[in-house]
């Protein structure tokens, strides 16, 4: 069985990751992707600029969070020497999916997980304060990353500590903190961490895309946003 099939059977109710007072009604898919004719005219490496976008578009849709952004291939990392090192392929495939809204908003976990690891990812560009936690289930480990949140969301973490669907586990960064973007919650399905801890790529080049498709399969398996 496929890890995505096995989401798929095994996850059928999870808690919401943001905002609780949130409905699906307050929710509005955005596309980032550089075949958005209208980023085009946008200084996108501007969080000033790409922020007020996002929130004009929010507005005009009546919503109160953006979300979306799972394989779309995007120019605003074009800014950051993170995700364009000269000797590397330009890795520009999103591995997420960005929910954006109000800094200081809540995030939650949507299933029973302990702390695997934490850390400030202080790359720019990068996440920022980062969270990763590990859920069980049947028997099968994986794990869930939340990027871009404020400082205080890893303070007082620990690592092992439990954690049940639908707790409290942090809070969003604004751009000072978070990397240099709009305030926003990156999540992400991990099935093999690859050793790595506090961190782990949320973007990917063109050459190593059908790998990370495997192992990070669409975030919506769990969101069900739509």
């Amino acid at each position: 069985m496929s890890f995505k099939d096995f989401i798929l059977q095994n996850i059928e109710n999870p808690a919401t990751v943001i905002g609780t007072s949130f409905s699906k009604n307050n929710y509005v898919p955005i596309d980032l992707s550089e075949s958005n004719l209208e980023l085009r005219s946008i200084d996108v490496s501007s969080a000033e600029k790409l922020g007020v976008y996002i929130n004009n578009y929010i507005k005009k849709n009546n919503a109160q969070v953006a979300y979306g952004g799972y394989l779309e291939v995007r120019n605003l990392y074009k800014r950051s020497n993170h995700f364009n090192n000269k000797e590397e392929q330009e890795r520009n495939i999103h591995l997420g999916i960005d929910l954006w809204c109000a800094a200081e908003t809540a995030v939650y976990t949507p299933l029973d997980a302990t702390v695997h690891s934490f850390k400030n990812n202080t790359n720019y560009g990068d996440y920022g304060p980062t969270i990763i936690l590990k859920h069980n289930i049947e028997g099968i480990e994986f794990y869930t990353l939340y990027g871009h949140l404020n400082r205080c969301s890893i303070e007082q973490l620990k690592v092992g500590q439990i954690v049940y669907g639908g707790e409290k586990i942090a809070y969003l960064g604004d751009e000072i903190i978070n990397g240099n973007y709009p305030p926003h919650l990156h999540f992400q399905v991990i099935n093999d961490l690859q050793g790595m801890s506090g961190d782990y790529p949320g973007v990917c080049s063109a050459r190593d895309l059908e790998f990370y498709k495997l192992n990070c399969p669409d975030p919506e398996l769990i969101l069900k946003l739509k």
